[in-house]
């Protein structure tokens, strides 16, 4: 199953920002399941599709955007085993305004045409589904209030990229439609450069490695992104390229550098590698996968969790070319406390244990 491209707490492709026009619309894609029983579609669309009202369903399939093996269908059709639906619903209009907060930016560069902004973990980047206020993009539409050209009434004004809500790091703003154009064709042509630095369960084999896996959305969970065979139609191509950073035994410090800004990427990639990424409550990284079964050690873990309380994930750096001047930028940004002291926990407590075995010895 799928949920919006324009999903409130996923990153989104790059070849989104290209895509304005669908951005009036929230997406997805279901695939009946085989015991499904026949059921009127308005309701099992209610049913499968967060804070969606029935009469909004209804109002797409009277519009021709509820499609079933492509053939648009209204909202009495009773839904089948195996059938393939496709649904837009058109945004309500408070959906789409974005209120200007005062809230504060962490502003790492910023000049007459873009900005380089540290995003902390927990912020949205931009307003929608029951996260209106408080995020990324209602900061922008304050601090930019008095600029001429910043398009306020963007749907994603100024953003080329995206970042989870639950990673730190680094998003470059765009200050006028000309930046963005050029910004978004640097990521859309893969010429950006991205390196971010995860926690991870479990030790590599291998100082380096390279994910060539398609991810899609997961059909049996909207709420996860997975790895698909080459060529599977719900699928786009990613690359992930990792080295070890760090080691500390039961989990493992990497760099992750993209090649592609798929949803969750990095989340995705490692879990197919059988890294989850520590603390990462929606791919499995949240419970204990390497270690011992003292109490000692479970406690251990709690602590590290209630430290760093998401997916230990933070965008370090970032590079790409000025949009007008043509000069090369590069920007680095430091891990945050709580990552930072996650993994400061980590050297002690392997530090320690290392400290035993050398006595045992």
């Amino acid at each position: 199953m799928s949920s919006p491209s324009d999903w409130q707490t996923d990153d989104f492709s790059e070849e989104d920002v290209f895509q304005e026009e669908k951005e009036r619309y929230e997406q997805w894609h279901f695939t009946a399941d085989p015991g499904q029983t026949l059921l009127r579609i308005d309701k099992f669309l209610v049913a499968h599709i967060a804070n969606v009202s029935r009469s909004r369903i209804q109002e797409a399939a009277d519009n021709d955007m509820i499609l079933v093996g492509g053939t648009a269908v209204k909202s009495n059709y009773r839904v089948k085993p195996g059938d393939e639906i496709s649904v837009m619903v058109g945004y309500r209009p408070a959906e789409t305004e974005v209120l200007p907060e005062d809230i504060p930016l962490d502003i790492v560069y910023e000049d007459n045409d873009l900005m380089v902004v540290n995003k902390p973990a927990g912020m949205v980047v931009h307003p929608g589904h029951g996260n209106f206020t408080g995020t990324l993009v209602n900061a922008l539409v304050w601090h930019f209030r008095e600029h001429p050209e910043f398009p306020a009434d963007d749907p994603r004004p100024g953003l080329v990229h995206r970042i989870d809500k639950d990673t730190s790091g680094l998003l470059v703003i765009a200050k006028n439609p000309q930046a963005k154009a050029h910004l978004a064709a640097q990521f859309f042509n893969k010429t950006t450069q991205r390196a971010y630095q995860a926690l991870v369960w479990g030790n590599f084999q291998e100082d380096s490695g390279r994910v060539d896996c398609p991810i899609g959305r997961s059909r049996r969970d909207r709420l996860q992104m997975t790895v698909y065979p080459e060529g599977d139609e719900g699928s786009k191509p990613a690359v992930t390229n990792y080295r070890v950073l760090e080691r500390f035994g039961y989990v493992t410090l990497v760099e992750c550098r993209l090649e592609t800004g798929r949803t969750h990427q990095i989340r995705v990639h490692m879990k197919h590698l059988g890294h989850p990424l520590f603390n990462d409550a929606r791919y499995g990284g949240d419970e204990i996968l390497k270690g011992t079964r003292f109490s000692k050690y479970r406690q251990f873990i709690d602590n590290c969790f209630s430290t760093c309380p998401r997916q230990a994930l933070h965008a370090k750096t970032l590079g790409f070319v000025h949009p007008v001047t043509g000069r090369e930028l590069f920007f680095d940004s430091p891990l945050p406390d709580d990552m930072a002291q996650l993994i400061e926990k980590w050297r002690k407590y392997t530090a320690s244990r290392d400290e035993i075995l050398q006595q045992e010895d």
